[in-house]
C-alpha cells in the first residue's frame, strides 16, 4: 500500500513543543498537534463542519458534484459559504476546497483552547504556531519527493498549505503534475487554487506558467509545482532541504 495511503508520514509530524494525535470522523481523518490533547474538542469541531456540509448537500444536490463554482447562497453555513467563495475565485466546483476548508475550521476553532496548531487532513494542513515550521515535500514518484521542505516563517501564519496532484492521491485532477503546493491565509483557498493550477498542468512547459495563473487568482502568498525532476516556485515561498 503506498505511503500516502497509509498516512505513515504522519509519524514524521511531532513537533517536540506539541502534543499530537489522530481523529477520524467517518471520511474525515485529522493528525492534529496542539499544546495539549484535544482529541474531544477536535471531535466535536469535525461533528459540526460536517454538519453542515452535508445538510446543505442534502438542500442542494448539486453541491457535491458540480464542477464548476456555483452562486452565492446568504443562506448556507459558514464553512459552505467559504467554499463556494474561494471556488468562484479558482473557478473549480465547491468540493475542491472541502479538505482545506475542514482542517481550517477545526484549526480556527481549536485556537480557543490552544496557542498553537497544527491541523492536517489527507495532505492539507492549517498552521498557527510561535516558531517557524518546515512542511516536507512528498511528490509521488518524482526525485525531488522528501528531498524538499516549505519553511513556514511566524509572520506567515495563521496559514494554509494545501497540495494536489495528478499523479498521487485519489483526488480529481485534470492535470498531470506531480504536485502543486499553495500557500495562502485561507487554507481552503489554498486547497481550491491547487486544484485549479494542478488542472492547468500537463507539461513542463506549463509549470512556468503557473505563478502567472495564481496571480489571477489572488489571495495567495506563493507556491510550486513539480512534474518529474523539474520544480517551479513563486512569491512568498523558501526551500529548504530536508
Amino acid at each position: 500500500m503506498p505511503l500516502y495511503t497509509k498516512r505513515t508520514y504522519r509519524k514524521q509530524v511531532r513537533p517536540g513543543d506539541m502534543t499530537c494525535f489522530g481523529v477520524a470522523v467517518k471520511e474525515t481523518d485529522l493528525w492534529v498537534c496542539a499544546d495539549r490533547n484535544l482529541a474531544d474538542e477536535t471531535r466535536d469541531l469535525i461533528f459540526d463542519c460536517r454538519h453542515q456540509i452535508e445538510s446543505y448537500m442534502k438542500l442542494t444536490p448539486g453541491f457535491r458534484d458540480s464542477l464548476v463554482p456555483l452562486p452565492d447562497d446568504p443562506l448556507a453555513p459558514p464553512v459552505v459559504k467559504e467554499m463556494i467563495r474561494v471556488t468562484s475565485q479558482t473557478h473549480v466546483g465547491p468540493m475542491a476546497s472541502v479538505a482545506g476548508a475542514i482542517a481550517q475550521f477545526v484549526g480556527r476553532g481549536l485556537l480557543q483552547f490552544t496557542k498553537q496548531v497544527i491541523v492536517e487532513n489527507g495532505g492539507d494542513i492549517f498552521l498557527n504556531a510561535h516558531r517557524s515550521l518546515t512542511v516536507s515535500v512528498f511528490a509521488g514518484s518524482s526525485a525531488l519527493s522528501h528531498r524538499l521542505g516549505l519553511l513556514i516563517s511566524t509572520d506567515q501564519m495563521p496559514l494554509g498549505v494545501c497540495s494536489s496532484s495528478g499523479t498521487v492521491g485519489h483526488s480529481l485532477s485534470h492535470g498531470t503534475a506531480d504536485l502543486v503546493c499553495v500557500l495562502s491565509p485561507s487554507a481552503a483557498l489554498a486547497d481550491a487554487a491547487a486544484t485549479a493550477l494542478g488542472n492547468r498542468i500537463r507539461s513542463v512547459e506549463d509549470l512556468e506558467r503557473a505563478a502567472q495563473w495564481a496571480d489571477r487568482i489572488g489571495g495567495i502568498l506563493g507556491g510550486m509545482a513539480v512534474m518529474g525532476d523539474t520544480l517551479s516556485a513563486w512569491g512568498d515561498v523558501e526551500l529548504v532541504e530536508v
